[in-house]
Order: C-alpha cells, then sequence, then structure tokens
C-alpha cells in the first residue's frame, strides 16, 4: 500500500467533532470526485469515483445517513493497472437536489458554486474536516522516504483558492499552480505537510514523517561529516606528497647531513609516517612540537625546495 492510501485509510476513520464535520468532508469529496449530470430543470443524478475502498465505504455511509439517498456501487478493476475502482452512483431521487444545495454544490437558483461554502468551515473542526475531505478525494503524499511532495487536484481555481485560504486560517501556507485544465493545491516544504496531517487528524501518519525526517536529518549530518573527514584526508595526503616531493628535491641538492637538524627530524617523520598530519609529525618529535613549529619547518623544506629547482 502506497504512503497516500495509508493516510487516506487513516484520514477516513477520524471521528467526526460535531454534528456538521462529517456533511463538510462529505461535501469536500463531493466537490472533488463527484460528476454531476443534468436531465431537466431540478433533475440530476450524481457519480463519485475512487480507488480506495474506505473512501468509497464512507461516501456510501455519509450518503445514506446525512441525506438518505439510495446509491448503486460498481466495482471496476483497470486492465492497465490492475487496481480496482469504485463508482457510487446517486441515481436521480427526492431530495438529491436539496443535498446538492445542503453540502455548497449547488446554489439557492440551481446554478454551480465555484468556491468553498464559508457554512461548511466556520468552525475549526469543520474546516479540518473539509480538508481531510479534499485530500480524500484527490490527495497525493509521497513517502516520507523520498523528497517531501503533497498535493490535491481540483478542477476549478476558485474551488483551489477556497482550500487555500481554510488551509491558511490554520496557519498552513500552500500554493496554487495551474496542471492543464486542473488546479493544484500544493505545500511546498516538510513543516507544512506535518502541520496538514495534524490538522486533518492523521496522526500516526505525521509520527511516521517525523521520524523518517529525524532519520534523514541524522543520515544527511554523518554525510556531511565523512564528507568532510575525507576532504580533510585528501587534502592532508596531497599535502604530504607535496612535502614528500620537496625533500626529495632539497636532499639531493643539499645533502641530508647539511642540512639543520629541525629539519633532518623533520624529514625523517615525514618519510616514516607518509600518511601523519602535522600535528601528528609534531607530536611523534622529540620533545614534542606544536602544529605551527611543524609548519614552519615545512615552509622552510619548500623554499629550499623552490630554490633547487630555479
Amino acid at each position: 500500500m502506497s504512503f497516500t492510501a495509508e493516510v487516506k485509510d487513516e484520514l477516513a476513520h477520524v471521528p467526526p467533532e460535531c454534528s456538521h464535520c462529517e456533511k463538510a468532508t462529505l461535501a469536500a469529496l463531493v466537490r472533488i470526485e463527484g460528476t454531476l449530470f443534468v436531465s431537466g430543470p431540478g433533475h440530476y443524478r450524481m457519480e463519485v469515483a475512487t480507488d480506495t475502498p474506505s473512501v468509497a465505504r464512507l461516501v456510501i455511509r455519509l450518503l445514506h445517513t446525512l441525506y438518505r439517498l439510495k446509491t448503486e456501487l460498481t466495482v471496476r478493476r483497470s486492465v492497465l493497472h490492475k487496481t480496482p475502482n469504485y463508482l457510487i452512483e446517486v441515481v436521480a431521487q427526492p431530495g438529491l437536489a436539496d443535498a446538492l444545495r445542503d453540502m455548497g454544490v449547488l446554489s439557492a437558483d440551481g446554478g454551480l458554486e465555484m468556491g468553498v461554502s464559508p457554512d461548511l468551515v466556520r468552525k475549526k473542526c469543520c474546516a479540518a474536516a473539509y480538508l481531510r475531505g479534499a485530500f480524500l478525494g484527490s490527495g497525493f503524499i509521497s513517502s516520507p522516504k523520498s523528497d517531501f511532495h503533497f498535493e490535491v487536484t481540483v478542477e476549478s481555481e476558485p474551488l483551489a483558492q477556497g482550500i487555500v485560504e481554510v488551509l491558511a486560517r490554520a496557519g498552513i501556507e500552500a500554493r496554487v499552480m495551474q496542471r492543464r485544465s486542473s488546479y493544484m493545491v500544493y505545500l511546498k516544504s516538510g513543516n507544512a505537510i506535518l502541520e496538514f496531517l495534524a490538522f486533518a487528524g492523521a496522526h500516526q501518519a505525521a509520527l511516521l514523517m517525523e521520524q523518517e525526517r529525524v532519520v534523514k536529518s541524522v543520515r544527511n549530518d554523518v554525510n556531511r561529516q565523512i564528507n568532510a573527514e575525507m576532504a580533510n584526508q585528501n587534502k592532508a595526503a596531497s599535502a604530504a606528497v607535496d612535502q614528500i616531493f620537496a625533500i626529495r628535491q632539497v636532499v639531493e641538492r643539499h645533502g641530508m647531513e647539511n642540512l639543520p637538524p629541525a629539519l633532518q627530524e623533520f624529514i625523517r617523520l615525514r618519510v616514516t609516517y607518509p600518511d601523519a598530519s602535522l600535528k601528528e609529525l609534531g607530536e611523534r618529535a622529540n620533545p614534542p612540537l606544536s602544529k605551527s613549529a611543524v609548519y614552519h619547518r615545512v615552509r622552510r623544506i619548500e623554499q629550499l625546495a623552490r630554490e633547487a629547482a630555479d
């Protein structure tokens, strides 16, 4: 099961906090996943499609309990994806038009409502319920083990902007991007996605995502530290090779016995411990030397090597 499916399954089982929350959830689901058919003035039928079984059960239950509407369920299997798709048909019947108006799908004069009805999201719990329905309808969230990505796709810009405004009231910043004939509401940061999951009621998913964020953070810190250490080791190794090359030039030009004792000691240490850092060479000297003292001898060797090359 994908992470999106896990989140939808969890959200489909969030209990309502007030008597209007379930209407808000159903309203968002119908607005996003529903298709309305008009056969004449005041004559409607509707279809709601989803590929998540828990969402299909939720839609059917809410249509029955809230509005006493009759539904027919058809399970279709995609030959291409080999996954079932659930088609919920709400046949033409008394009470459907009133239900559509109550859910903010139809206006009082029978026209289509384009945005989010303020009455549906007036309370904080109902706003969370509406966002649950929106995600249950067309939400996508990437696995927390990959790059963070979250989106809800809707058919109209007013509805997309309405969802953005509901999110903003909860302190969650979202943006809208047009994608062909649809509009995508997306969250651009891991923090915003976590806030959405917590606000909508997907606490288990939020916990899993937070755990993965911690793992990613630790892994990135370890990788940065390893890369820094490798870079330092490579730098030290390159410097040691340059020092040994300079030592060969100096010894060939002046002879080991003609060099000052301090330089002779450094040369013996560097040749004996070619992989050691300057600090480690200083610790092996007798008596021990500071890193700056060793570096001073390196600079003297390099100067003599340049003179020998001229």
